[in-house]
């Protein structure tokens, strides 16, 4: 029995990559459908209440999370489309090493998917579009998208699944 759950874990661990890149896939086509939607029925900037905590807005960012670099000039287009290519390179070699860990892949699955959708919005409108505004009175947390939640959500798990190997290692 010890050797037939060996043979089943080393088989995982030199799995495909196939189911990783289909979840990167999903969250890349919800994201890019999500903002051609909102592009084709939102005016820019104008606010569509849909709770007394959240709007649905038409906003760009030229720069990165909560429009870090967004005056700098231009070049932060490049570099962060640069990042978000190298990201995942770095996550596909990372995904084929360790396919059997389904949280940590699933992780990093749904950070590449979110990076490459944004990559996607750099090379075709340089900007990243973004449409979800939750704010509490006046006060309005950055407005994101679903790549960004797929880049959030995925870096969450990768926190769990740390703390979930750190305590299984006691």
């Amino acid at each position: 029995m010890a050797r037939s759950m060996a043979k089943q874990t080393s088989s995982n661990a030199s799995g495909s990559l196939a189911p990783w890149l289909d979840v990167a896939l999903i969250v890349i086509l919800l994201d890019q459908l999500t903002k051609i939607a909102v592009q084709k029925v939102f005016a820019y900037r104008e606010p569509h209440a849909l709770a007394p905590f959240f709007n649905l807005i038409l906003v760009y960012n030229k720069g990165a999370a909560f429009s870090f670099l967004a005056m700098a000039g231009g070049w932060q287009r490049w570099a962060f489309t640069a990042l978000g290519v190298i990201a995942a390179v770095v996550i596909c070699y990372l995904l084929k090493k360790h396919s059997g860990q389904r949280l940590f892949c699933t992780a990093l699955a749904l950070i590449m998917g979110g990076a490459i959708g944004n990559v996607i919005d750099r090379l075709i409108y340089g900007h990243v579009i973004d449409f979800l505004d939750f704010h509490v009175n006046a006060w309005h947390w950055p407005a994101f998208n679903l790549a960004d939640s797929g880049i959030t959500v995925g870096a969450v798990l990768l926190v769990i699944d740390e703390l979930r190997r750190v305590r299984g290692s006691r």
